[in-house]
This record gives structure tokens, C-alpha cells and sequence, in this order.
């Protein structure tokens, strides 16, 4: 069996086609990328992969059983039409089953419901295409509250707007290790997973960061505005618009969702405990 894996060259990707070597061997994993130089490293075949052109993905397609689609970058808009060619060319191809990442979020009220509402439809896209499927909807990355310590600790804070809301956080290597065995199994198909760990508020977060870089930050809730104000400032508007749209789905409690992950994977998510403790 041949697996394709889109975005190969971005962390999600690369994470996915190094958990599907381990279980199938590199033989049988295909990397595709927009700039195929940019995956050599991975130790696989790498095909072209730019989701805007339907006839390179056609080609690059060809011969591959399942699908991993990574969802787009792009604009909510633009990524619709982008995830109908890889779908589309799937189909033309000859490819048998489709894997999507999607996300968890709230779906109206907040600057990230557009691409929650984006990636529904791809959702749905992937449902009527005729093809077996299975869809991940990831939890909120935790990487990024690792990479961000030493602002934190320079701040001597964490600040946003999630507020008291519980949110579904997982890490790449999770979601690598679940999607590795979605796109192996059949038993996945025609089912939609949330993939995140135990539920963390802001506070506990803290308290895990704490603990992990030996810090002694506090957490300090922000209105939404305040919270966009400073991450358009920092990020630009459109990045900084859409985090502060995440951070108000999880107050609203949009990411306060049951995790599938233990169906999906075979096996429970790492502890937060865990994680913490093997980066500290």
C-alpha cells in the first residue's frame, strides 16, 4: 500500500510521514510538497504537491492508495478551493481513501470561525467524494506555548483571552502517532475524531510551565480586544486577528470537546505531566 502525505515539508506533515515509516516502512510513504526540496530530508519519495495545481496533483498521485490531506494555509476562501483539487485529483488518480486534518473551534463569533467554517466544508467535501475517509479534528497545538517561554519569561506572565475556558490541546507527535494509524486501518473509516489530551485551562498551563522551565509566571486574562490589540501589534492584523479568535473560542468553550483520541490511536494520549516532564 502507498501512502501520500500533503505538506510534507511543514511540521505537521514531516511529523506524519516520520510515524508512518516507522509502521510501513519509507518504501510505502510518498512525500508531497509545494517545493519538494524542501521534504528531502525525510528519507522518502517526493513528488510536487502545490494545491493549486490540479494536474501536478494528478501526476503526483498516480499509483497512491491513501490520502493524507494537510489542511491549507490560505485564506478561508481560497482554501476550499484549493482542498477540492487535492480531493478532485485523488479521485482521477485512483486514490482510495482520503485522511483530512481538521481543526476544533468555534464555528461562529470569533475571528477563527471562518477557517472552523472553511474546514467544515472540506469535511464535507471529502464525506461526498465517493472515496473511503476519515477525518482528525486537532486539538490547539501546545508547541507554541514552548517556543513562546522565553517572551513569557522576560513578560513574567501569560496573557490572552481564553479566560476560565478548558481547552483541547495535543502535540504534533500525538497527532503523527493517530493519523499514522488512521491512514493504516480501516476500521477508521467514515469516522470523525477529535484528537487532543486531558483538557488544560490557562491557570494549569501555567502551572505546567512552571514546573517544567522552573518559572514563576502567572496567568492574567485579557478582554478579546485587548488581546487582539497586542497580537495584531506583535503578528501583523491577519495572524494576530485569527489567534485572538482562537483564544475567544476557548473562553467560549468551543474547544471544550470529548477526545477521541484513544479510538483513534489504539492508545491514550501522552500526560500532560509526561510531556512536561520530558522537555524540562
Amino acid at each position: 500500500m502507498k501512502i501520500a502525505v500533503t505538506a510534507a515539508s511543514g511540521q505537521l506533515g514531516g511529523a506524519i510521514v516520520n510515524a508512518l515509516v516507522k509502521q510501513v516502512g519509507a518504501a510505502n510513504v510518498v512525500a508531497l510538497a509545494r517545493t519538494p526540496q524542501r521534504a528531502s530530508a525525510l528519507g522518502v519519495e517526493v513528488r510536487p504537491g502545490d494545491y493549486n495545481n490540479l494536474p501536478e496533483l494528478e501526476r503526483s498521485l498516480m499509483g497512491v492508495d491513501t490520502l493524507l490531506l494537510v489542511s491549507g494555509m490560505d485564506a478561508p476562501d481560497k482554501r476550499i478551493v484549493q482542498h477540492r483539487n487535492v480531493i478532485n485529483a485523488a479521485k482521477n488518480s485512483g486514490v482510495g481513501k482520503i485522511v483530512y486534518t481538521s481543526v476544533q473551534g468555534a464555528q461562529q463569533g470569533t475571528a477563527f470561525s471562518p477557517v472552523i467554517q472553511s474546514n467544515r466544508q472540506t469535511e464535507e467535501d471529502v464525506k461526498s467524494c465517493g472515496l473511503e475517509w476519515v477525518i482528525g479534528r486537532n486539538g490547539i497545538y501546545i508547541e507554541p506555548d514552548i517556543e513562546y517561554i522565553e517572551s513569557y519569561k522576560k513578560a513574567g506572565k501569560v496573557t490572552n483571552c481564553a479566560g476560565q475556558g478548558r481547552c483541547a490541546y495535543t502535540c504534533r507527535g500525538e497527532l503523527a502517532y493517530a493519523y499514522a494509524k488512521m491512514l493504516t486501518e480501516d476500521k477508521h473509516n467514515g469516522y470523525t475524531y477529535n484528537l487532543q489530551g486531558e483538557l488544560l485551562t490557562q491557570q494549569q498551563l501555567v502551572e505546567y510551565l512552571n514546573q517544567a522551565f522552573d518559572l514563576n509566571l502567572h496567568y492574567v486574562p485579557l478582554t478579546v480586544e485587548e488581546y487582539q490589540a497586542d497580537r495584531v501589534a506583535e503578528l501583523g492584523d491577519f495572524i494576530g486577528t485569527v489567534i485572538a479568535g482562537i483564544y475567544q473560542g476557548i473562553a467560549l468553550g468551543a474547544l471544550e470537546n470529548e477526545s477521541h483520541y484513544q479510538q483513534a490511536s489504539g492508545r491514550s494520549h501522552q500526560t500532560w505531566q509526561d510531556y512536561f516532564a520530558s522537555i524540562s
